[in-house]
């Protein structure tokens, strides 16, 4: 049962990513394609952790679900609320970070071996540094940004960024969980990326007017 829930969880959040990338195509609108590479982390994390609760864990499940979950999902939402509100130089830092991520996520040593059904706790199998360092500042300021843009543009966007809040806050509590069990962090992961897919949707429809305009000369 706990694996079909993070099944379930996985299939919704790709779905929603593919939405979203789906809508900056045909928009261009570049807080999309940021948005969705985190939903896409996001489901990526959940497919992880399926294949741990049916299969059991090892490493390649773990570095899935670390790199995903751990590293990637928060830094980009916030990358996503930065391009929003026209801070152009957030995606060749986003862009950077994601490839830096990526190669220390798959490719750092594992402290010890991944194995059994629950799902295993980073400080056991990864050195504090760069890994959990890493993670920690990357999603605290990834957080931050989304945060802080939210509550900065609420009056321009009320629904559309307590929306964006409350999946932050899902996904938050998701992570504190996980300890739990898998069905706790499963459930907590459907309410975040269904809360933050109607809030990034929400506010996709008026994000030009939030943007510094360009004044041409003449």
């Amino acid at each position: 049962m706990e694996s079909l829930l993070a099944f379930g969880a996985a299939l919704l959040a790709f779905r929603l990513a593919g939405s979203l990338a789906r809508r900056w195509r045909s928009t261009g609108a570049p807080e999309l394609a940021a948005w969705s590479a985190s939903l896409l982390a996001y489901a990526l994390a959940s497919a992880a952790l399926a294949w741990g609760a049916a299969a059991g864990w090892n490493e390649t499940s773990f570095r899935v679900y670390y790199t995903g979950g751990g590293l990637l999902t928060a830094p980009l939402l916030g990358v996503g609320s930065l391009l929003l509100v026209g801070r152009r130089w957030a995606a060749p830092v986003g862009l950077l970070y994601t490839g830096l991520a990526i190669g220390i996520g798959f490719t750092s040593p594992l402290t010890s071996s991944v194995s059994g059904t629950t799902i295993p706790e980073a400080q056991q199998h990864l050195d504090l540094f760069p890994e959990r360092i890493l993670a920690i500042a990357a999603n605290s300021l990834g957080t931050l940004a989304v945060v802080v843009v939210a509550l900065s543009t609420i009056r321009k966007r009320p629904v559309g960024n307590t929306l964006i809040l409350a999946g932050v806050t899902a996904a938050a509590a998701g992570s504190a969980v996980a300890g739990l069990g898998v069905a706790q962090t499963a459930v907590f992961i459907v309410l975040g990326v269904v809360l933050l897919y109607f809030g990034f949707t929400t506010q996709g429809k008026n994000f030009v007017s939030f943007r510094p305009t360009r004044k041409h000369p003449g």
